[in-house]
């Protein structure tokens, strides 16, 4: 058969689902969720915003109202507006709204179908998410690991000074050691260590897995048939080079923590937390594995993205750094760096980073959700199968909830006398329901001690390139996950004597 008769073949399949679809589709058990209007076939295919998202549902709202539907090659996605909708919604019907939509790229080619973030709501979710929240689900479980916290963002102010122009750079590193010795008690044996590599490596490629629309075998499932030497088949080629890094993350950390536990050298960590003292099933093992790699998967990039905000943030606004380390320097002093210890007597720095997470919110859409059966709600029609998604950043824009949004401003978040704070951007800001992310904890704790070392010996300056300065914007990326675009700032010791304190510091040497 030729290629363009095997094209054609696809072409008629497709149409041939949708004059299916029409025949069987159910009556509306309610109103039609208002929307753009789409198109046959293809539904809104090209209504759906290619860039910042986010900020065209927003504008959408103006016209559409809370709860906006567009549907894509017969796909119902609802957007919501409104932070009460989307607790009433996700978090009252928790029991229907926490499943997840199926990409095929990413569980059926790639192989990341049993990590947290992409597991339906079944009970192997229930029970993956359990044990997360055993580990990292309440502050006073996440303080068990304050030492290791502090330790990595000591580590990582020495590559700072060496780099004081690269600021993601040694914060994802610092973030991954953590996470991989919360989950499996590692730490690398070299600043290029391997293992570090492929979970950095796996983690980008999920990121670019949950890009919506990124791969056409997600929105036409069937196309995974095709072979990998047909015209768009090439994608059969990346699952297969990413399912190999995946399975090297998750087997050979896992066997890792098995080798160390042979030996009697394990240190306490997530993994030998659930197998020591105890006899475990196969499939009981599996959920373990699995788990510990959701750990990474879920925790490893959204502080890396929040922490590029903040250096956004201190670059933009050196009043608020300023007034930030006046604080540390009143309770802390210059002579030693700041510790969990002094979290609680630092209520400016804590407005700063919910702040952060307000102005610059990692996940703007949340995580999707999707309904298990239809439902109706507020009279509206919401299909079984359909797509959920909170405009998080929205509810953190509102200007009739937040002031002038588009300003950076912990005041607003502290409370004065006669003058209530705005709400809390943590409360909507890390999921909703049985979906929340259970992680959030753990991302809060990162933020705050990074936060703070780095403000304590540092001072972050705008750059001048030919005697001009390089003022940054207000500029995010686009996607699941978002973060600054590129801008110029650079890091200074804040004297000789922070300098020193930085040299000073007692560390292991990777």
């Amino acid at each position: 058969m030729s290629l363009t008769a095997q094209a054609v073949n696809v072409a008629l399949a497709v149409l041939a689902l949708w004059l299916l679809k029409k025949i069987t589709e159910k009556k509306p058990l309610g109103r039609l969720i208002p929307g753009p209007k789409g198109w046959p076939i293809i539904g809104n295919l090209l209504d759906v915003p290619t860039e910042v998202e986010y900020k065209v549902f927003s504008q959408w709202k103006q016209k559409f109202g809370d709860l906006i539907q567009m549907t894509v090659l017969g796909q119902p996605i609802i957007i919501i507006n409104s932070p009460q909708l989307a607790t009433d919604i996700l978090s009252k019907k928790s029991a229907i709204y926490s499943s997840r939509p199926h990409l095929t790229m990413a569980c059926d080619l790639v192989g990341w179908k049993d990590v947290l973030v992409l597991l339906k709501y079944t009970d192997k979710f229930k029970a993956c998410r359990r044990m997360l929240h055993t580990v990292i689900g309440t502050r006073a479980s996440v303080d068990k690991f304050r030492d290791t916290l502090e330790e990595e963002s000591a580590l990582m102010l020495r590559r700072l000074l060496d780099e004081p122009e690269d600021f993601v750079g040694p914060v994802r590193k610092a973030v991954g050691v953590i996470i991989l010795r919360i989950s499996h008690g590692y730490r690398p044996k070299s600043e290029n260590d391997n293992l570090v590599r492929i979970a950095d490596e796996a983690t980008d490629q999920l990121n670019v897995l949950l890009s919506p629309g990124l791969f056409a075998v997600d929105l036409l499932p069937f196309l995974r048939f095709i072979p990998e030497w047909f015209p768009g088949g090439g994608f059969h080629k990346i699952a297969r080079e990413w399912r190999h890094t995946l399975f090297d993350l998750t087997d050979k950390s896992y066997e890792f923590v098995l080798e160390e536990m042979a030996k009697g050298t394990a240190v306490p960590n997530f993994v030998t937390n659930l197998l020591e003292g105890r006899k475990v099933t196969p499939d009981e093992e599996d959920e373990i594995k699995w788990a510990a790699s959701s750990l990474y998967s879920g925790g490893a990039d959204t502080p890396v993205s929040a922490m590029s905000s903040f250096l956004l943030a201190m670059t933009m606004y050196p009043e608020i750094q300023r007034r930030c380390q006046a604080e540390l320097d009143s309770v802390v002093g210059k002579d030693k760096l700041p510790t969990f210890a002094d979290r609680d007597s630092l209520p400016y720095l804590a407005a700063m980073l919910k702040e952060v997470i307000r102005w610059g919110p990692t996940t703007p859409l949340g995580a999707p959700h999707c309904v298990e059966q239809d439902d109706v709600h507020d009279g509206y029609f919401i299909p079984k199968g359909s797509i959920i998604m909170a405009n998080i950043w929205h509810f953190l824009h509102d200007p009739e909830v937040y002031k002038d949004p588009m300003t950076f401003n912990p005041d607003r978040l502290i409370a004065q006398p006669g003058k209530h704070a705005e709400p809390d951007p943590f409360d909507v800001a890390f999921g909703y329901g049985r979906r929340a992310c259970p992680g959030a904890q753990l991302a809060q704790s990162i933020m705050f001690i990074f936060a703070a070392t780095v403000l304590s010996v540092f001072d972050i300056n705008k750059v001048s390139i030919n005697g001009v300065v390089q003022e940054p914007r207000n500029d995010f990326s686009s996607g699941v996950l978002v973060r600054p675009k590129p801008f110029k700032s650079a890091l200074k010791p804040r004297s000789a004597k922070a300098e020193e304190l930085i040299k000073l510091l007692d560390l292991p040497d990777y």
